[in-house]
C-alpha cells in the first residue's frame, strides 16, 4: 500500500485529490494538510511514502516546505503548480530542489479538469514511491565531477551533426548534468524534448540558456537550425525538421497527435529524416518509452545513440525501454553523457 500525504489550501482540492488517489486500491491517503507547517508536521509523524504539495500555501509555502522535507527526508514530492509564467518559474525551483515530478493544476472548472488529470496524477504518484531514494539522498552517493575534455584530441567535423535529447521525470535536475558542459563550438545542434506543458518550455530554456555555454533557446516554427545552440521543445507541439543538411528549419505542429508533446519519438524520427547517420539520440530519465523505437531507428540508419544507466536515472523507464529494444550503443550516468556526446559530435573548425 502506498501512503500518501495530500497538502494544499483548498478544502475542495484537498478532498478531490484524495478521492482520486483512493479510487486506486494501491493507494492509501493517511492525512491532508493545509500548509506548508501543517504539512511538515504530519509527515514527521506519518512517515507517508509520497507527498503532494501545493506550491501556494499559507503560514509557509511549498518551496519552503520542500526544502524541509527534502532535508529530512520525510517522502517523495510531487509539486501541483499553476499553468502560469511565475508557476513555471517556481515549479522548476522546486524540481533543482529535489521535488520528484509535477503535475499542473487546473484552472477553470477544477472538478472537470483535475478529472482529466487522474490518470497522470495516479502514476505519478506511484512512480514516486517506487524510487527508492530521494534525488538529495542519490546525489550524495554519485561521486561525480565535471567531466574533463580536452579539446585537442578532439576532431573537427566538417559536417554539422543533430543531437537530439529525450528526457521526461527527474530531466529538469539530469540536464543539468549533461548541457552546461557541451561547449559552444560543438558542432552540432541540439533539440531538448522534455515533457513539459505549454507554459513551462520558455521559462525552461531561460534557466537552461543561463546555465550553458551554449545557446539556449525555446523552438519557434521557422527558425533556422545552426550548431552551437540548443532548441527546447516547445510545449504542446512537435518539433519537427524540414529542409536538408545546408538549411535546415524548424517545423511546429500539433501533429501527429501522441500523448506527449512534444515527443521524443516524433522529434528523434524527423531530425534522422534530415541528418540520417549524422544524428546522435540520447534517451535520459523519464516514464514510459517514448523515444525507444526511435533510438532503434537511428541506430540502425548508422546514427550514434546514449542511454542514460540506471545508476543515475531518476525513472529508468525511457532509457531502459531503448536498450530493451536494441537502440542503446552507449549506456553511461549522466555525468558522462556530455564528454560522449562531445566525442562523437566533434568541434567546428
Amino acid at each position: 500500500m502506498i501512503k500518501v500525504l495530500v497538502a494544499d489550501d483548498s478544502a475542495l482540492m484537498r478532498l478531490m485529490i484524495k478521492d482520486i488517489l483512493e479510487s486506486d486500491p494501491e493507494i492509501k491517503v493517511l492525512d491532508t494538510a493545509r500548509n506548508g507547517k501543517d504539512v511538515v508536521e504530519k509527515a514527521r509523524k506519518l512517515h507517508p511514502d509520497v507527498i503532494t504539495l501545493d506550491v501556494n500555501m499559507p503560514e509557509m509555502d511549498g518551496l519552503e516546505a520542500l526544502k524541509i522535507i527534502e532535508e529530512e527526508n520525510l517522502g517523495r514530492v510531487i509539486m501541483l503548480s499553476s499553468l502560469t509564467k511565475e508557476g513555471a518559474e517556481i515549479t522548476l525551483k522546486a524540481l533543482e530542489l529535489g521535488a520528484f515530478d509535477f503535475i499542473p493544476k487546473p484552472g477553470g472548472s477544477i472538478s472537470v479538469n483535475l478529472k482529466d488529470l487522474s490518470e497522470e496524477i495516479i502514476e505519478k504518484v506511484k512512480a514516486a514511491a517506487k524510487s527508492k531514494v530521494s534525488l538529495k539522498e542519490r546525489d550524495k552517493t554519485l561521486i561525480a565531477s565535471p567531466p574533463r575534455i580536452n579539446k585537442e584530441s578532439l576532431f573537427q567535423s566538417k559536417e554539422m551533426k543533430a543531437v537530439v535529447i529525450g528526457i521526461s521525470t527527474g530531466g529538469p535536475k539530469n540536464i543539468m548534468e549533461v548541457l552546461p558542459y557541451i561547449p559552444s563550438d560543438i558542432n552540432a545542434a541540439i533539440f531538448l524534448v522534455q515533457h513539459m506543458p505549454p507554459a513551462f518550455t520558455l521559462q525552461y530554456a531561460k534557466r537552461l540558456n543561463e546555465n550553458s555555454k551554449i545557446k539556449v533557446v525555446e523552438a519557434e516554427d521557422g527558425m533556422r537550425v545552426e550548431p552551437g545552440v540548443c532548441y527546447v521543445g516547445k510545449g504542446g507541439y512537435n518539433l519537427l525538421l524540414e529542409g536538408d543538411k545546408r538549411d535546415v528549419r524548424i517545423k511546429l505542429t500539433d501533429y501527429p497527435k501522441h500523448r506527449f508533446m512534444p515527443s521524443a519519438d516524433v522529434t528523434m524520427e524527423s531530425v534522422l529524416t534530415v541528418f540520417e547517420e549524422d544524428t546522435i539520440g540520447v534517451l535520459m530519465t523519464g516514464m514510459g518509452s517514448d523515444g525507444a523505437e526511435a533510438m532503434v531507428k537511428i541506430r540502425k540508419a548508422g546514427g550514434r545513440t546514449i542511454a542514460e544507466s540506471e545508476e543515475t536515472a531518476v525513472i529508468f523507464g525511457m532509457p531502459k525501454a531503448a536498450i530493451e529494444k536494441g537502440g542503446a550503443e552507449f549506456v553511461l550516468p549522466n555525468y558522462e553523457i556530455p564528454s560522449k556526446i562531445i566525442e562523437l559530435a566533434g568541434l567546428r573548425k
